[in-house]
């Protein structure tokens, strides 16, 4: 019942075959419906989806007078857990419907009352079903391991094998059943320090308008932001760095209390089911070693000599005398890929995901054709771009086409999620087709990959080349550098605030740019404004988030590597994507081919990354 977290936001732009009278941005109805995501496949009418909001509400009592039964027999066990995953995919539906219907035109309050009532009845439905897990787990032992062996008439609980076993795992940290409930219930107030961030930094502040590259005064928000600090006008970039952390400067007391916060609810959580630390209790759910988090950020830091030297050879090219934190962003050579009609990007697309295989190819294109993709803006729109798969329909991409290269990269990552979830609902059943957190990045970056080596082998012009590394050299920095400062901060912050550290706006700013100064080291003029980052970045609010970006990068890099030169990668890789949350991550990245459990596919990226850079310079010093 989630959506993949959407990507940046990218900008309305002139198009080819349909494209918005005068440049301005069109009403909803006035977008062709060739090119908008065809929600009735889930729900044909308002009043399916109403009387599938009333039959979950209906079922609701049925589940909740099945609590103390559950070991009376294997056969109430059985129908326990299938009347919850009966309510599970029909509350999936629901939300899914309703959110993506609200985010065609964020203006109308209609879709968003929907949201809102199946978001409620989504908290209820967690209350109501919080005691199934304690009262399996006060089963004898031996009965629940003879269940996820399966043997004889216990086959019926094939589908629930593998969260059995998990269970039994987690048992130590499952609470009593009006413990559980309680837990259940807080999940609203739990939530609050983000919403508070979120209505503040997206409703609330303004941000101080600036000049573009023209010399017009254009309005300043966080989500243009990214636009402004890419111009190739250098003005434009520091004007826009200034209007943006002044604001959040402006306001850093609030959100160092939003902050704090997160980290209260964090340590509660962590706590209450008896874990020693938060990133403890974070790494359990999927099972991941703390030792591959720590390989992380120590692999890293002991290599950041290649981000270094990017960011001498990004002080060269733009010949600057100093490299400010808001010159990171331009490109280093103008872009040659523009006004891109849909159809080209929708043929490149294809061109390189060819190395997947005929089966994988054939169903994205059958997915480009029959509503998957929202394609374009409109008013009111949701900004950025993201997937989400729905279960008992098919997956739905969410887009804001602007034609551009960056256009063909995002159709091609979020292709890899929905075919991700398109492969593990077919093969998986509901009980385990949700993939975890952990592997949910992979699938769509080995696209991304499969994409540059396209370009790449495809295209001998020297301008175009370097446009192209240059940003897989940013990729790889925003990815795996950058989402690897961030967690190594939220470490230290998660630890500072257990043993009653300064966690203070004043202490976090601190730390902070000490950070920023240790990864981008000596090219680089570490600006103050740069101290007020961490206010703005919202992925700390899903505490110990960020590094699965870094190793997911990781992981993707290294399949992509194996499916063009290795003839048994790309079933591996198929099984992958086939096999959804039927194992824990560590253990499914390990049958495909990547051992995250080792600092090696760390180390192989920043080696990804050091012959990239070695390829832009040479090419740079002829060109």
């Amino acid at each position: 019942m989630k959506a993949t977290l959407p990507r940046a936001p990218f900008f309305c732009g002139s198009q080819a075959f349909f494209a918005p009278t005068g440049g301005e941005v069109p009403e909803r109805p006035n977008v062709p419906d060739s090119f908008k995501w065809r929600l009735t496949d889930i729900y044909a009418t308002e009043g399916d989806w109403e009387r599938d909001f009333e039959s979950v509400r209906g079922d609701l009592p049925k589940l909740a007078i099945m609590r103390g039964s559950l070991g009376d027999s294997t056969r109430n066990l059985l129908a326990c857990l299938k009347l919850r995953d009966d309510i599970a995919k029909k509350a999936g539906l629901l939300y899914a419907y309703a959110v993506m219907k609200s985010h065609e035109d964020t203006r109308n309050s209609k879709y968003q009352a929907l949201s809102n009532r199946v978001t409620t009845l989504a908290v209820e439905i967690s209350s109501v079903s919080s005691f199934i897990t304690p009262e399996i787990i006060t089963m004898p032992e031996s009965e629940l391991l003879a269940l996820v062996d399966g043997e004889g008439t216990r086959r019926c609980f094939s589908d629930y094998r593998f969260m059995l076993k998990e269970m039994i795992r987690k048992k130590s940290h499952v609470l009593s059943e009006e413990a559980e409930e309680l837990l259940a219930k807080a999940g609203d107030m739990a939530g609050a320090a983000e919403e508070a961030f979120s209505m503040l930094t997206n409703a609330d502040m303004k941000f101080a308008a600036i000049n573009d590259e023209d010399g017009d005064d254009v309005e300043m928000s966080d989500e243009r932001y990214i636009k402004y600090v890419s111009s190739r006008v250098r003005s434009v970039r520091a004007s826009a760095f200034k209007s943006l952390y002044d604001s959040y400067g402006n306001n850093k007391n609030t959100i160092g209390a939003t902050f704090n916060g997160m980290l209260k609810s964090s340590r509660f959580y962590a706590d209450a089911r008896k874990y020693a630390s938060d990133i403890e209790a974070s790494l359990n759910g999927p099972n991941i070693p703390k030792s591959v988090y720590d390989n992380l950020v120590d692999v890293i830091e002991n290599n950041l000599a290649p981000l270094h030297r990017y960011m001498s050879l990004r002080r060269k090219i733009l010949e600057l005398d100093e490299l400010h934190m808001y010159d990171i962003y331009s490109p280093l050579v103008e872009n040659p890929y523009r006004d891109l009609s849909w159809e080209t990007v929708k043929g490149m697309a294809i061109d390189a995901l060819e190395p997947l295989g005929d089966e994988y190819v054939s169903q994205v294109k059958s997915g480009l054709e029959s509503g998957w993709i929202d394609v374009y803006p409109n008013r009111g729109k949701r900004g950025g771009a993201y997937s989400w798969g729905v279960y008992g329909a098919h997956p739905f991409i969410l887009l804001n086409f602007n034609g551009e290269l960056t256009d063909v990269s995002t159709l091609v990552h979020e292709l890899g999620h929905a075919m991700h979830s398109f492969c593990s609902q077919k093969n998986q059943p509901f009980a385990t087709s949700d993939y975890a957190v952990f592997c949910a990045e992979i699938a769509s970056t080995t696209n991304e990959e499969l994409l540059i080596d396209h370009l790449l082998r495809t295209t001998g012009e020297t301008g175009k080349r370097i446009y192209i590394l240059n940003q897989h050299l940013e990729r790889v920095r925003a990815t795996v550098y950058r989402q690897t400062m961030f967690a190594s901060f939220e470490r230290d912050v998660h630890d500072r605030n257990q043993n009653g550290g300064d966690t203070t706006a004043e202490e976090l700013g601190r730390m902070w740019k000490s950070l920023n100064v240790k990864y981008f080291g000596p090219e680089m003029a570490v600006d103050d404004e740069i101290s007020l980052e961490w206010a703005r970045i919202p992925h700390f609010y899903s505490p110990f988030y960020v590094y699965q970006y870094a190793t997911g990068y990781a992981a993707a890099a290294s399949l992509a590597r194996q499916i063009k030169t290795d003839d048994g990668a790309l079933s591996r890789y198929m099984r992958f994507l086939s096999s959804g949350g039927s194992d824990y991550p560590i253990a499914l990245l390990r049958d495909a081919g990547v051992d995250m459990s080792t600092p090696q596919p760390i180390l192989d990226t920043i080696g990804l990354f050091t012959r990239t850079l070695d390829e832009i310079e040479g090419l740079l010093e002829t060109a």
